[in-house]
């Protein structure tokens, strides 16, 4: 009688410890595949101790790639960049490499509900979950928000959708990725420095999230945006998904809305008592309405859903007033179209604070703003010669500082009565902070800790 071999379980390397690749790395242990997590830097000590009760193999500050290099699927968390050598070592092996999400996706049959865009992506998937929650739809939220989609797909009960906040570098390793519901709000100038510096390159990136799906898919897109405009007209037949395309300008699109209204496939839905201020608001509500109508949900649940929703925090959060100046943490605006929306909302003369790890701004598109509204500039920054190099032209105080602590100091030192002091640092946060959300909580910490 001939013994018959047990077949090898596949081996998968995860980079990244920390949500991304702990989220993955449950989801393979899961699927009994044998799996070992890698990270460059300091594994967190939350994510270790997941790691170790677990029972999975993990390294730190450092890649061992003889192991590595042996892995027959890498998974890659999404902070790591296409340059990195180790990912350039993968790449000549020819070892398949994939994204979180795309990784997590293969393992699921749950219809995905996937948005992504330069600004409001935040914002909308947690509206879009809200709505769908308050229809009474199964839903779980995840992915560049809140868990990862690898963790929820390992860790909880199958849900009737996902909604998934996806980023351009989530985007960035897919190969079948494909959701039933897409959605691309906007695309402005943001993570340049991972893109060669080349917008359009960017831009191809975000459209990647319609690369995969079907004719029985749903892609939803922002038209006022120019970039998606502009990919339209120059790629006619780029996505076999059904197109819905929403508007504040056009009244010719399939959802179009003005300042007390909107129209959403035929159907009227009131903005009175949507709680949340702003043009760029209404394109959120506009985006998750047509989510919500596209899975058949009616007007008058979508807009009680709306008119119950709560602000984000790290997203134009009031954190308190202290001596009649507002304090306002807008952690989440990482980039120079978000810290624009930012500034051109406040009524009242802003001392703002600005600053991070620089992706290739351009803060001439702030001039104008920032000459009108902005009385003294808050370098939040290791480095701040960039921002101090555009805007010293217009001499108004600019102060260095480097934790959130002293940046709410000089803050309220440069303030006087009515103003408000936004936190809007157009800048990824690494320089001085874990992510925007640790930058958040210090700035929110900083400000209620003033007498």
């Amino acid at each position: 009688m001939t013994d018959i071999a047990t077949p090898q379980k596949p081996f998968v390397v995860v980079l990244g410890g920390i949500e991304s690749g702990v989220g993955a790395a449950l989801l393979a242990q899961k699927q009994q595949y044998s799996v070992f997590v890698s990270d460059k830097g300091t594994i967190p000590i939350a994510y270790k101790q997941v790691l170790k009760q677990h029972g999975i193999r993990f390294e730190e500050n450092q890649h061992d790639e003889n192991l590595i290099l042996t892995a027959d699927i890498v998974v890659k968390s999404p902070g790591i960049p296409e340059k990195a050598p180790i990912i350039q070592q993968i790449r000549a092996k020819g070892i398949t490499l994939v994204s979180e999400i795309e990784f997590a996706a293969r393992h699921t049959t749950v219809p995905i509900i996937a948005i992504t865009g330069s600004n409001g992506k935040t914002t909308t998937t947690s509206l879009t979950y809200h709505l769908l929650e308050q229809a009474g739809l199964s839903v779980q939220l995840g992915g560049n928000i809140g868990e990862s989609f690898a963790k929820l797909v390992a860790t909880q009960p199958p849900p009737s959708y996902y909604v998934l906040e996806v980023s351009s570098f989530q985007l960035d390793d897919i190969q079948t990725f494909a959701p039933h519901i897409a959605m691309i709000t906007n695309i402005t100038p943001d993570h340049l420095d991972r893109y060669n510096y080349r917008f359009e390159e960017y831009v191809v990136a975000k459209f990647r999230i319609a690369a995969h799906q079907k004719n029985t898919d749903h892609l939803i897109l922002g038209i006022d945006n120019p970039a998606i405009q502009e990919h339209l007209q120059q790629n006619l037949h780029f996505s076999e998904a059904q197109q819905y395309r929403f508007s504040i300008e056009d009244d010719a699109s399939v959802a179009f809305g003005t300042v007390e209204s909107m129209t959403v496939l035929g159907k009227k839905i009131s903005l009175q008592q949507f709680p949340l201020s702003g043009k760029h608001n209404r394109y959120n509500a506009l985006c998750a309405a047509l989510v919500a109508r596209i899975l058949g949900i009616d007007a008058a649940t979508i807009e009680k859903g709306l008119n119950s929703f709560e602000a984000l925090e790290n997203r134009l959060e009031p954190v308190a007033t202290r001596n009649d100046v507002l304090y306002i943490n807008d952690s989440k605006a990482t980039n120079i179209d978000s810290a624009w929306y930012a500034l051109d909302g406040m009524t009242r003369p802003i001392v703002w604070i600005a600053g991070g790890t620089d992706k290739g701004n351009d803060y001439g598109l702030l001039y104008e703003l920032v000459q009108q509204k902005v009385r003294a500039i808050v370098c939040m920054c290791v480095d701040s010669s960039k921002i101090k190099a555009a805007f010293s032209p217009l001499g108004i105080p600019i102060v260095d500082a480097l934790s959130a602590t002293e940046a709410v100091q000089q803050s309220q030192q440069l303030a006087q009565k009515g103003d408000v002091v936004l936190l809007s640092p157009a800048c990824a946060s690494f320089d001085l902070f874990q992510n925007y959300v640790d930058r958040g909580n210090k700035f929110r910490e900083s400000v209620l800790a003033l007498t």
